[in-house]
């Protein structure tokens, strides 16, 4: 009897040890100001990282980049109120980059002829929680869609082109 009370109490801490933050719903907005959809982002599997689960509508057909920007604001047409990639480990861009890449950085997508995309991203270098990593970090983070995909490599935003929707991810 000992025994058992010994492995529920260890299973119980086991389960414990993760405790899900709230996700976040992200309202995004193209630079005349309407609406082009939204991201929820909850913790990735086992607290690990975040999963972004994207539906966009009313978006140029085409491979688009989408990253986390270092400031939640998010002033149109042009969205640089949003800053640069959230970079807390100093790293370079761009997820092939042999020298790192910063935490914002993420695989492109693809939008329809329709002009719609519904997709999930995992980015396992932030977090919904405290730390910083974390999309909260000095009052939130942006996520942004850029015009063009990213080539992955060249340092600073990986010739993305333009910013083409904005939302603030904060508490």
């Amino acid at each position: 009897m000992k025994r058992f009370a010994v492995l529920a109490l260890a299973g119980l801490l086991g389960t414990a040890a993760f405790a899900a933050n709230k996700p976040v719903t992200v309202s995004l907005k193209d630079g005349m100001g309407k609406d082009v959809g939204t991201a929820k982002i909850t913790d990735g599997p086992g607290g690990k990282g975040v999963r972004i689960a994207l539906n966009l509508k009313g978006l140029p057909p085409g491979d688009h980049a989408v990253h986390v920007h270092a400031v939640a604001k998010c002033e149109a047409p042009a969205f640089t109120t949003a800053g640069g990639h959230f970079n807390p480990g100093t790293k370079k861009h761009g997820l092939e980059n042999p020298e790192g890449h910063h935490a914002g950085d993420m695989p492109n997508f693809t939008v329809k002829a329709n002009g719609t995309a519904k997709l999930n991203v995992m980015n396992s270098d932030v977090t919904l929680a405290d730390g910083p990593n974390s999309l909260f970090t000095n009052g939130g983070t942006a996520l942004m869609i850029h015009e063009k995909a990213d080539d992955l490599k060249t340092d600073p935003t990986g010739n993305a082109g333009n910013r083409i929707a904005c939302g603030t991810i904060t508490r």
